[in-house]
């Protein structure tokens, strides 16, 4: 009898499951970093630079801008901020059933939001952020990790 080792595919069976948490942290990091820079706009009343389309301060001091007299982009950072945290435990537990849920519940929560706030960016304001873009591009791609997570994990999730 003679052993054949296994082969080696370049990426274990944990690093497929694990990359997607890493990509998650990572897009997270992408979105707290727009949040904050907005939102220091947003505090110091200062304008924010828009280097590629011009209708950030637009957006940023519209009425639409606001919920409850809290700037979005507080809120951003507090999405950004959970998912942030959602993701590392991902990273230490990548198949729990709960955190997997979670974490497409929310990133759906945020692609929808992004939605809306592009509608009204485009139909209300007639302006459009930049910032805005790259947090609704972080927030779908999040969507897109958190579910492709989902689907690397569900045959191992099925068989405990």
């Amino acid at each position: 009898m003679t052993y054949a080792p296994p082969k080696a595919s370049g990426i274990s069976g944990g690093g497929k499951v694990l990359f997607p948490a890493y990509a998650m942290l990572t897009l997270t990091l992408v979105g707290i970093a727009v949040a904050v820079y907005v939102a220091k706009g947003n505090y110091t009343g200062q304008p924010l630079w828009c280097p590629i389309i011009d209708g950030c301060n637009v957006v940023v001091n519209s009425p639409y801008s606001r919920i409850f007299g809290v700037p979005m982009s507080y809120f951003g950072f507090i999405y950004y901020l959970y998912m942030f945290a959602l993701a590392a435990r991902l990273a230490f537990d990548p198949f729990s059933t709960s955190l997997r849920f979670r974490a497409v519940l929310y990133a759906g929560v945020g692609a929808a939001s992004s939605l809306y706030f592009m509608y009204l960016q485009l139909g209300f304001i007639q302006a459009v952020c930049i910032y805005c873009l790259i947090s609704a591009v972080t927030t779908f791609l999040l969507l897109f990790v958190a579910l492709w997570h989902f689907w690397a994990t569900r045959d191992r999730v099925l068989k405990r």
